[in-house]
């Protein structure tokens, strides 16, 4: 498969097809267990993976109560960074982009990327990045912008989750387990609420720390989300923590493209792939389960990566 070789007309609210990938290994065959990936990296060139789920009720909600200006936070490598600039760009919108810490030029690939759409960018150093939801923050941000839409950072809210809700589809119902990387827990939250019967659900968490499931609870009980019953959280494959990683997982993500030709990103769905693998090696899996993958994007951040850490990781 090429990359975003689907590249459908920029509507977010027409459904689309998106394809699972099957993978191929020997230890597949030797467990006896069938892995597919969901491709949601080949649904847009500027907006993939779950990003197209989690803004296409947002950004057409504000154009519905006529806003002209969409707010929304994020690091300096965030794939919710660039994949709002490119989806504002698309809907003929401003976008304010508030950007943790100071202003480093020249630019990464990622903000390089935003400012060319006509983001523009508010720095906040990050102490103050820490208080970004307060409302002395917000007055302020509004008082040199004017009226916004506002975005949370990483996009989750109850609109991201209802469009998490429409990754899955009636074929996906053949799977015993569903698999996805866990951030701020939109994606994973969407996808509880549209489990077939019986499905379990599989949650590979970037972030150092158990406190990923009592985030995770709160989030279903704020959203009337019945928590399935095979739930897992899995926080043992976060490599160090958020935007942390290893040699031995930029190693495995080499090695998965070059039998798979599935490109991965080291923040999440490469931790995610790491994870599930090695559950396999050490037989988690019953004999003839059937596990279906997101792939939530985020190859945009390869290239960033790459150039800060010398590597040759595919996007």
């Amino acid at each position: 498969m090429d990359i975003y070789k689907l590249n459908p007309p920029f509507d977010l609210l027409i459904p689309i097809h998106i394809p699972n990938q099957k993978v191929q290994l020997p230890i597949l065959e030797e467990k006896q267990i069938t892995l597919f990936i969901k491709r949601l990296d080949l649904i847009h060139p500027l907006v993939s993976g779950n990003k197209f789920f989690k803004l296409k009720y947002n950004l057409s909600n504000a154009k519905a109560e006529g806003y002209k200006r969409i707010l929304t936070f994020g690091g300096a490598f965030s794939n919710h960074i660039h994949a709002v600039a490119g989806a504002v760009k698309e809907f003929d919108m401003e976008a304010i982009g508030v950007i943790r810490g100071e202003e480093t030029e020249p630019l990464n690939p990622t903000l390089s990327f935003a400012k060319e759409t006509g983001m523009e960018f508010h720095y906040l150093d990050r102490n103050r990045y820490r208080l970004k939801n307060s409302s002395g923050v917000l007055r302020e941000l509004e008082s040199i912008y004017g009226s916004f839409y506002l975005i949370p950072e990483g996009g989750t809210n109850v609109l991201a989750i209802k469009g998490a809700s429409e990754i899955l589809n009636k074929e996906d119902a053949e799977f015993d387990q569903i698999a996805v990387s866990i951030g701020t827990g939109g994606t994973v939250a969407g996808l509880a609420s549209s489990l077939a019967e019986n499905q379990g659900l599989l949650g590979f968490s970037s972030l150092k720390g158990d406190f990923i499931h009592k985030e995770i609870v709160n989030l279903f009980i704020s959203n009337k989300i019945k928590s399935p019953e095979n739930f897992q959280i899995f926080n043992e494959y976060h490599f160090g923590g958020y935007a942390k990683h290893k040699e031995i997982l930029i190693d495995f993500m080499m090695d998965f493209f070059n039998k798979t030709a599935i490109p991965l990103d080291p923040i999440y769905t490469g931790k995610m792939l790491f994870g599930i693998m090695d559950l396999i090696k050490n037989d988690f899996f019953k004999k003839g389960t059937k596990i279906l993958a997101i792939h939530t994007g985020g190859l945009q951040g390869n290239i960033g990566f790459n150039q800060i850490n010398d590597t040759r990781l595919p996007y």
